[in-house]
């Protein structure tokens, strides 16, 4: 079973020696930033004392891919599939009555400011001002009745008013119908919801289908959700915070420079608008940040990715054994793929079915099952003692990409795949590793060399 809650999940982090809670008083600008990123991937961290608002601020809490296994009640190797078979099979919320939703605990519709109410931080040199990153976009269909929920990055740039970026996808679908009728889109913003939800948020569907079902059925049962005061939507019941307003028709506003996961900055240009309308908080609520591009950042985007990129390459390869995003690619632009390789031609099929499932995607390698994807220094031992460039490369030109790849032309640029699987009428034994006889069953305490090794994530 799933962790029902954030602080649920906090409190299990702070049990197992995961969660390093900083007591003294740390600035919202840079300061909150820079200490988590230290911690990046190894503590999530509590802030208790953030400068000017007396609310805690938590991040790094899905920083290792590890933890959201274990948040999920899976294990490593399952995570992806676990994720998948969600998407395939999602589970109905359920609704609650506002009694029973911990976040209507306090309740503000006036005099609303945000600035005043959260401790939301400036991550970033050139970041054009505080951002919330860890805010679960939520909005409806007004004709299916079903939800769409995204994390769009949101700038502060008001007491009531913050801007939004919104990627051609399911979001600004859905604004689009509403713009063109000359109305708002009702939108909620849910910070601090439980890593299922979190991570559910990510994923890549066909258009209607609601993200709060699927974690639903991450959770292994009915996500308890609760309808907003000031707008026709409904937000997990368990969140810390609750943001609600609307996007407004036919106004843009300057949003940005904002640091993005690519390690770069996302430029400033004329964005969407949002109108603040209410905030609920839990008592004594806890506000989450994720500091852009660290592995909380990359792990939430790149693990629905690898689900999505699993089945589309399963469709030219069904031998396909596992499919791996790297965080040196920012989760988005380097694949790996692990196959058990039964006919020629397989590794390359498996490359295009991986450019083919994102424009995102820029380079790819595929190995052979016995390559562990996870581990880079295997990986280029694959390229460096399997692959021949005149042989096994494969080279698109001109194809769309990521515009936030500044080595592109505004989006456009190449793509590369690397076919590293052996032959299969090679010689075997050319291709044998060597191996030390016993060596995995080696008692090393005989030895006083228990303590002598660290493990490797």
């Amino acid at each position: 079973m799933a962790f029902s809650s954030f602080r649920a999940w906090l409190e299990h982090l702070r049990n197992t020696g995961r969660l390093v809670d900083v007591e003294v008083e740390v600035n919202l600008r840079y300061e909150v930033a820079a200490i988590a990123k230290r911690l990046d991937g190894r503590k999530a961290v509590l802030f208790h004392r953030p400068s000017g608002v007396n609310v805690p601020v938590a991040s790094g809490v899905v920083s290792h891919r590890r933890w959201i296994a274990e948040a999920l009640g899976c294990t490593l190797h399952d995570l992806v599939h676990r994720f998948r078979a969600a998407c395939d099979q999602p589970m109905p919320v359920v609704r609650v009555r506002e009694a029973n939703a911990p976040v209507y605990h306090q309740v503000q519709t006036e005099n609303i400011d945000l600035l005043k109410t959260l401790p939301i931080p400036i991550h970033h040199e050139h970041d054009a001002g505080p951002y919330i990153t860890a805010g679960l976009v939520i909005v409806r269909d007004p004709c299916t009745r079903k939800q769409n929920v995204a994390i769009h990055r949101l700038q502060v740039t008001g007491p009531n008013r913050m801007g939004v970026l919104l990627l051609p996808r399911h979001t600004l679908h859905l604004f689009r119908q509403a713009e063109s009728a000359g109305r708002p889109l009702e939108c909620a913003v849910a910070i601090g919801v439980d890593p299922a939800t979190l991570l559910a948020s990510q994923a890549s569907t066909p258009f209607g289908v609601d993200e709060l079902e699927i974690a639903s059925a991450l959770r292994g049962e009915p996500l308890p959700v609760v309808r907003c005061r000031t707008v026709d939507v409904d937000v997990p019941a368990d969140a810390e915070i609750v943001i609600e307003g609307h996007i407004l028709p036919h106004v843009r506003e300057p949003e940005g420079p904002f640091g993005e996961f690519p390690r770069y900055y996302g430029p400033r240009s004329d964005k969407h608008v949002i109108e603040v309308t209410a905030v609920l908080m839990r008592r004594n609520p806890i506000y989450h940040t994720i500091v852009p591009a660290g592995y909380e950042h990359l792990l939430l985007g790149g693990i629905p990715r690898e689900a999505s990129l699993f089945e589309s390459v399963r469709q030219l390869v069904p031998t396909v054994r596992a499919v791996y995003m790297t965080p040196g690619g920012s989760c988005r632009y380097h694949a790996v793929i692990s196959i058990r390789k039964t006919e020629e031609g397989q590794g390359k099929n498996a490359i295009l079915g991986a450019l083919a499932n994102s424009f995102d995607i820029k380079h790819v390698v595929v190995v052979d099952e016995d390559v562990d994807i996870y581990n880079p220094e295997e990986v280029e031992w694959a390229i460096a003692t399997r692959f021949q460039a005149d042989r096994d490369l494969v080279i698109v030109s001109n194809s769309q990409g990521s515009k936030l790849d500044p080595s592109t032309d505004d989006g456009v640029g190449s793509k590369v795949g690397l076919d590293c699987t052996v032959p299969l009428n090679a010689d075997s034994f050319r291709f044998q590793r060597i191996e030390i006889p016993g060596f995995a069953e080696m008692d090393w305490s005989r030895y006083g060399l228990e303590h002598s090794f660290e493990e490797k994530e």
